[in-house]
């Protein structure tokens, strides 16, 4: 199951910015997850609750984004859906070598809590791609 450690990484990123703000609870944890990820989002909830257990982010909300495959058809200029990752073109049939958005897995941002304040938005560092 490479969701658990997917969310260690996570977990590992989320307490780190969490340090740098000062923040005494994780209150939510939003991720953007494409949906050519590979990443199975009920098995990535359940690694969630195995490995926040015992931190700051124990009692936080896990937020999932689902985002759509899209690829882009050079001859017809425009991009189109790719739902199940296929790449052929609905206008002209061609099929596209360029995967617009679709295997993103990124730490959109974090809720903290700084001790008994109220919750406060913090964007997560430069998004990147999880392998």
């Amino acid at each position: 199951m490479h969701e658990l450690s997917l969310m260690e990484a996570v977990r590992d990123q989320a307490l780190e910015q969490a340090g740098r703000h000062g923040a005494g609870r994780i209150v939510a944890i939003r991720l953007r997850i494409g949906s050519l990820a590979g990443v199975e989002p009920e098995a990535l909830r359940f690694a969630f609750t195995v490995v926040m257990e015992g931190t700051i982010a124990e009692e936080a909300r896990l937020v999932i984004e689902a985002v759509p495959a899209v690829c882009f058809c050079g001859p017809c200029a425009q991009p189109f859906p790719a739902p199940e990752g296929n790449c052929e073109c609905p206008l002209c049939g061609a099929i596209s070598l360029e995967l617009l958005q679709g295997r993103e897995l990124e730490l959109r941002s974090l809720e903290l809590e700084e001790g008994s304040g109220p919750p406060a938005e913090a964007p997560s560092p430069a998004a990147k791609d999880i392998p």
